[in-house]
C-alpha cells in the first residue's frame, strides 16, 4: 500500500522533474524495464501501440518530446491514490491530464499511462 508521504513526495517531485527538463531526474522515477503507454507515443515515437519499453526507449522518445515543446510546464490538480498505484491529474502545456503510474516493491514505476483532453 501506499502512504500518503509518498505520494504527496512523487507527485511534486514528479512534476518538478518535468518542469525542470531533467530528463535523468525524470526517469530517475522509473523502474530500468518500465512500460509506458500514451497517445503521443504514436505520434512522436511512431510506435503504433503506443506503448514503449524500457528507460532507453522510452527517454528517447521523453528527449524527442522535450524539445518539441520547449515550454513544457505541469501544474498539479490532485493526486488519486490506489493500492500500488496512483493518478496524477494536472494541467499540461496542451490542456489537462492524467497519468496512472503501477509501482513495484521498490516504488519505483513499472508501468504507467498517459490520458489527455480530446
Amino acid at each position: 500500500m501506499l502512504d500518503k508521504a509518498f505520494v504527496e513526495h512523487f507527485a511534486r517531485d514528479w512534476i518538478d522533474a518535468w518542469n525542470s527538463h531533467d530528463l535523468a531526474r525524470i526517469l530517475a522515477h522509473y523502474h530500468d524495464d518500465f512500460e509506458m503507454s500514451s497517445p503521443f507515443i504514436v505520434q512522436i515515437a511512431n510506435e503504433p501501440s503506443g506503448t514503449l519499453k524500457g528507460k532507453e526507449a522510452v527517454g528517447a522518445y521523453w528527449s524527442k518530446a522535450l524539445a518539441l515543446i520547449p515550454n513544457l510546464r505541469f501544474e498539479l490538480v490532485t493526486v488519486l491514490a490506489g493500492v500500488h498505484s496512483l493518478t496524477l491529474y494536472y494541467k499540461g502545456t496542451r490542456g489537462m491530464s492524467a497519468e496512472v503510474f503501477h509501482f513495484g516493491p521498490d516504488r519505483t514505476v513499472l508501468r504507467a499511462f498517459a490520458h489527455y483532453e480530446i
